[in-house]
C-alpha cells in the first residue's frame, strides 16, 4: 500500500481546525441553526458534537406566533457543552439577558428611558420584561396615585426609567410613576403659564376631603378650600359640591415654583360683610341660629355668610362657669344683641344676657337698701357668708356684719350651708354684681343710741363722738389675710380694717404685723346710723396727719424734709 504523505501546510490546517473545534464555549452567547421543532421544543445546533433542546416559549412572541421555523438562525447562550444525558444545554432567555444587560446598562448610564412590557404580578409589586432581562417594578412606582386594576396595564410595551442596577445579583429596579411624573410636570407647567390670578374658569371635582375639593382645570388640579366654598359656614364640603360635578371657579393664588393652585367660588359672589356697620347696628336685637359651640363661646349665623361670636362671658348674667353648651344648642334659634362690629377683622361681638334684665338693676329696684330680705347659705367662707337671692344672684355677709358681740370667726360657726337666714341690705353694686348685706343690722346693739342721722343718712355724731372724718382708737380682735378686725373703745361696735387701709406703705399692708389685743387708732371713712355699719382706715389717717403737718410746720418751698415735719409734728403732739 503506498504511504500517503501529509505536507506541512496539511498539518497546520488540520490542528487549527482541531483547536477550534474544542474551543470553550460554555458561558458565551453563540449564533445556532434551528434544525427541527418537537412539540414545544426546538432543537438547535451550535456545532458541538450534540444539539440543545430550547422550549419555544423562551423564544417570546417568535415562538408563539410560529415565526421560529427549521434552517432559522437563532442567538443562544451555552449553559453546558454536554450534560449527564450527551445533550448541550443551551438558553435563549440567557442570550437575551446578556445582550440586554449590556444595550441596559449604557440607557441606564445616560439616564435614558427603556421599553419594557409588565407580564406578572409578584409579592409587593410586578415582573417587567426588558427585551430579555427581567425587572422589579414596585407597587409605588406604578402610577402617581394607586392603581386598583393593573389589568389595562399588563402586556402592553412602555416606557420605564431604570433606578436600580446590580449585575452581579441580576437585580434591576424599574419606575413608570417617574415617566408620568415628567410628563405632567411638563403638561402642567404649559397649564399654568396659561393662568392668571383672577381668572374665572370652568373644572370638574375630582376629589372631596375633609378641608376642600381637587378640581381639575384639565390637566392641572387646584385646591377648592373648604373656607372658600362659601361666604356661610360649610361643615364638608359635600354640603356644596359632588364628584364629578362641573363648577366655576376663581383662581385666587398660583405658585409657579410648585404649580400649586389655590380656588376661590366665593369670590364669585356678593361680600356680604359689605356695608356690615350699617346692617347690624351696635345694640340692636337680632334673632340668628346657632351653628357651633365652643369651649369659649357659641357662634351664631346672622344670615349666610354672616356670623357673630357670643362670648362665654355675655351668655348668661349669673352662670360664670359653665360651658356654653350647657346654655344653647347647636341650630337653636336664639336672639342677641349686637355689642361691637369689627368689619377689618370680619367680626361681630354678640351678646344673649343683654336681650334678659339685669338682675342686679332688678334686685336693687325690688329690694332697696335697707330692706330685709331672706335667702339660704349657699357658700360658707372665711371671710363670709353668700345668701341666695331672688333672681338667681348672691349677696355677701361678711364677718364683721354677722354680729355685734361675737367676732366674726366665732360668729360664723353658727351658720352652714343650707341655713335659711334674714339680713338687710347694705348696699347693692350693679356694676360689680355685688349685694352686701348685713345680720347684725336687723338688731339695735348698744352703740346705736345716738343723735339722728342726717339727711344723707350718715351719723353727724352719737354718744362717742363717731362721725366721719373722726378718729377712733380700737383693739384686734381678729387677724386674718384679708385684713384685721378691731372694737372701738367705749362702744360694742366693731369694725373691719381692710389689708389696703392698713397702711399708705405699701411694706406695711401686712395684716400679721399685728396681733390681737393690739392697740390701734384709725380715721372714720364711713358710718351709716341706719344700717350701724361703720368703716375705718389706718391709710387715711396718716394721710391726715401727713397733710396737717405739712400745713403747720413746712411748706414745698421751706426747704425742710417731710422726715422734718413729721418729726416736728409727732414732737408737738407729744407735748401736748
Amino acid at each position: 500500500m503506498a504511504q500517503q504523505t501529509v505536507s506541512k501546510e496539511d498539518f497546520e490546517s488540520l490542528l487549527m481546525d482541531s483547536f477550534i473545534d474544542n474551543e470553550p464555549l460554555e458561558g458565551a452567547v453563540v449564533k445556532g441553526t434551528v434544525v427541527a421543532i418537537e412539540k414545544d421544543l426546538a432543537i438547535i445546533d451550535v456545532g458541538l458534537k450534540t444539539e440543545g433542546r430550547i422550549a419555544l416559549k423562551e423564544f417570546g412572541q417568535a415562538g408563539r406566533d410560529g415565526t421560529i421555523k427549521v434552517g432559522s438562525i437563532v442567538e443562544v447562550y451555552v449553559d453546558r457543552v454536554e450534560n449527564s444525558l450527551g445533550e448541550a444545554v443551551l438558553s435563549r432567555e440567557k442570550a437575551r439577558r446578556e445582550e440586554s444587560w449590556v444595550k441596559l446598562e449604557v440607557m441606564y448610564n445616560n439616564n435614558e428611558r427603556v421599553e419594557g412590557v409588565i407580564f406578572n404580578q409578584v409579592k409587593g409589586g410586578f415582573t417587567v420584561d426588558l427585551e430579555g432581562a427581567i425587572a422589579f417594578l414596585p407597587r409605588s412606582q406604578v402610577d402617581i396615585r394607586p392603581i386598583r386594576d393593573i389589568a389595562p396595564l399588563m402586556n402592553v410595551p412602555q416606557p420605564f426609567q431604570i433606578l436600580k442596577m446590580d449585575k452581579r445579583r441580576g437585580n434591576i429596579v424599574v419606575s413608570r410613576r417617574a415617566i408620568l411624573e415628567e410628563s405632567r410636570a411638563e403638561q402642567r407647567s404649559e397649564i399654568v403659564q396659561q393662568l392668571e390670578e383672577g381668572q374665572v374658569v370652568d373644572g370638574v371635582v375630582k376629589n372631596i376631603t375633609d378641608y376642600g375639593a381637587f378640581v381639575d382645570l384639565g390637566g392641572i388640579d387646584g385646591l377648592l378650600h373648604v373656607t372658600d366654598i362659601a361666604w356661610r359656614r360649610v361643615n364638608h364640603p359635600t354640603e356644596v359640591l359632588t364628584i364629578g360635578e362641573t363648577i366655576k371657579v376663581q383662581i385666587v393664588r398660583i405658585n409657579h415654583e410648585s404649580h400649586r393652585i389655590s380656588l376661590g367660588m366665593k369670590q364669585l359672589q356678593a361680600d356680604p360683610w359689605d356695608g356690615i356697620e350699617a346692617k347690624y347696628p351696635i345694640n340692636s336685637k337680632f334673632t340668628g341660629r346657632v351653628t357651633n359651640i365652643t369651649d369659649y363661646g357659641a357662634f351664631v349665623e346672622l344670615e349666610p355668610g354672616i356670623e357673630g361670636l357670643i362670648h362665654v362671658s355675655e351668655m348668661s348674667w349669673t352662670k360664670k362657669n359653665v360651658h356654653p353648651g350647657k346654655i344653647v344648642s347647636t341650630s337653636q334659634e336664639v336672639e342677641v344683641v349686637v355689642l361691637e362690629v369689627d368689619p377689618d377683622k370680619r367680626r361681630i361681638s354678640l351678646g344673649l344676657k343683654q336681650t334678659l334684665a339685669n338682675p342686679w338693676e332688678s334686685f336693687a329696684e325690688k329690694f332697696p337698701v335697707g330692706s330685709t330680705i331672706e335667702g339660704e347659705v349657699k357658700n360658707k367662707t372665711e371671710f363670709g357668708l353668700f345668701i341666695g337671692l331672688d333672681g338667681d344672684v348672691d349677696g355677701m355677709v361678711h364677718l364683721s356684719d354677722l354680729d355685734w358681740q361675737k367676732s366674726g370667726e366665732i360668729a360664723l360657726e353658727d351658720y352652714n350651708r343650707g341655713d335659711m337666714v334674714t339680713a338687710k341690705v347694705l348696699d347693692v353694686d350693679v356694676e360689680k354684681e355685688r349685694i352686701s348685706l348685713g345680720i347684725k343690722q336687723l338688731s339695735t346693739g348698744e352703740n346705736t343710741s345716738s343723735a339722728p342721722a342726717s339727711s344723707s343718712g350718715e351719723s353727724t355724731a352719737d354718744a362717742g363722738g363717731i362721725r366721719k372724718g373722726s378718729v377712733v382708737t380700737g383693739t384686734v380682735t381678729e387677724v386674718n389675710e384679708g385684713g384685721i378686725e378691731v372694737r372701738i373703745a367705749d362702744s360694742d361696735m366693731t369694725a373691719f380694717i381692710r389689708r389696703a387701709d392698713l397702711s399708705r406703705d405699701r411694706n406695711d399692708q401686712r395684716p400679721e404685723r399685728f396681733s390681737k389685743g393690739e392697740k390701734v387708732d384709725a380715721r372714720v371713712v364711713q358710718y351709716d346710723r341706719k344700717t350701724s355699719r361703720i368703716s375705718l382706715s389706718i391709710k387715711a389717717l396718716e394721710i391726715a396727719e401727713e397733710k396737717e403737718a405739712v400745713a403747720n410746720y413746712g411748706s414745698s418751698d421751706s426747704g425742710a424734709s417731710l422726715g422734718d415735719i413729721l418729726g416736728a409734728a409727732l414732737k408737738d403732739r407729744d407735748q401736748k
